[in-house]
């Protein structure tokens, strides 16, 4: 890595690296959305009159944690995980070097802000410094206590900023998470009968994946897909939706328009495009006698044909406008003789081989949504 923003200072001099992320503007967002109201920082050095000048340098300003040696700063870091946010360390000192030091550190916290003292300008321990420690800045002995107040500060500007933004990523999550189950919560209340639809398919869907080993990626994909996969039913007539009868031709080829509308509805929301091939195609059937667009086999996407076998299911289970709920035994014989034909065979074999979680889960689905979900996980 190139060393970069070397500067003339009252103390022999400061080497500014990997400050990308640093914002000199930042004053009035730290004050704004500040994430610390008391800032930590660890202090490690051998020598005992380094380490009292050090404690004087910052006392008053910031809780003060000291160490006298790289294990012992190793251990206080451990114990002060979630409080610790810059370090200072000296270089040379026994057992462990300060590079050494930090870079375990920085393998236990990587945004902790770290900060190199040394009385040695060597190329070779600044460039192991950079490329090892995720080094903040670089200082020389003997050092100016004012100026490095002020590149601690700079530190600590750079720890809330990053911080800041780690808290406004998940609020956004968590904004997305509720208006996504709200927009599910809205479709299942326009039909008394298939209160809690959504998020039940959403669960069996899940559970599904999570035995399959999906990567997480996917599994937040087939949850979001599966809180969504009616939403296009906001555009069926209630009459049509609640008839408590056999629909007609007509009405039938106006309910299968809902897969197509709900992909619509959501294909201009640039983070729900890996989301729409689960939204739209979760009627197809591995025959490819399915809708909307007749695919077969593996061509329909796998979210979708997860979301299928889950669907279809809780259809089943469910009491309807037309029809009291199946027992739990029934369902998974239809969805055993159905396999090959309507459904992956793969995936039913595996959703029958876990039948006895489904119907777990369907007894209390709001407990093992809390426990499978991977959305509300992440804003936990």
């Amino acid at each position: 890595m190139p060393i970069q923003g070397m500067k003339q200072r009252g103390y022999k001099f400061v080497l500014n690296v990997k400050n990308d992320l640093f914002l000199n503007s930042v004053g009035d967002l730290i004050s704004a959305t500040s994430v610390h109201n008391e800032h930590t920082i660890l202090i490690v050095d051998d020598e005992i009159n380094n380490l009292q000048l050090l404690k004087r340098t910052f006392r008053g300003k910031y809780k003060i944690l000291t160490a006298s040696n790289g294990l012992e700063g190793l251990e206080t870091l451990k114990n002060n995980l979630d409080d610790i946010c810059l370090i200072v360390s000296d270089h040379k000192m026994p057992i462990m070097e300060g590079t050494k030091f930090l870079e375990e550190a920085n393998c236990i916290a990587p945004d902790v802000i770290k900060i190199l003292l040394t009385g040695f300008s060597d190329i070779e321990i600044i460039t192991d410094a950079v490329n090892k420690c995720n080094l903040f800045q670089y200082i020389l002995k003997p050092f100016n206590p004012e100026e490095l107040q002020e590149v601690v500060k700079n530190g600590l500007d750079k720890f809330d900023l990053a911080s800041s933004k780690s808290l406004i990523l998940k609020d956004l999550k968590e904004l997305f998470y509720k208006t996504i189950k709200s927009i599910a919560s809205a479709l299942d209340a326009k039909d008394p009968y298939t209160h809690g639809h959504s998020m039940r398919v959403t669960l069996y869907s899940i559970i599904l994946a999570k035995e399959l080993n999906v990567k997480e990626s996917e599994l937040e994909n087939i949850e979001t897909a599966g809180l969504l996969h009616d939403i296009g039913k906001i555009a069926i007539p209630q009459a049509i939706l609640c008839k408590p009868g056999r629909l007609t031709d007509d009405e039938f080829v106006i309910m299968k328009s809902h897969p197509a509308n709900s992909e619509k509805l959501i294909a201009s929301i640039k983070k729900l495009h890996d989301v729409s091939p689960g939204v739209k195609h979760h009627h197809e059937r591995w025959d490819g006698r399915g809708y909307p667009d007749a695919l077969e086999g593996e061509n329909i996407p796998f979210s979708a044909r997860v979301i299928a076998i889950a669907d279809t299911y809780d259809a089943m289970t469910s009491t309807r406008s037309y029809r009291k709920a199946l027992d739990h035994d029934i369902a998974i014989d239809e969805i055993e003789k159905c396999a090959g034909t309507q459904f992956d065979p793969v995936l039913a074999k595996k959703f029958i081989e876990i039948s006895n979680i489904i119907k777990a889960a369907k007894e209390n689905p709001e407990e093992f949504y809390m426990q499978y979900s991977t959305l509300y996980k992440e804003i936990r």
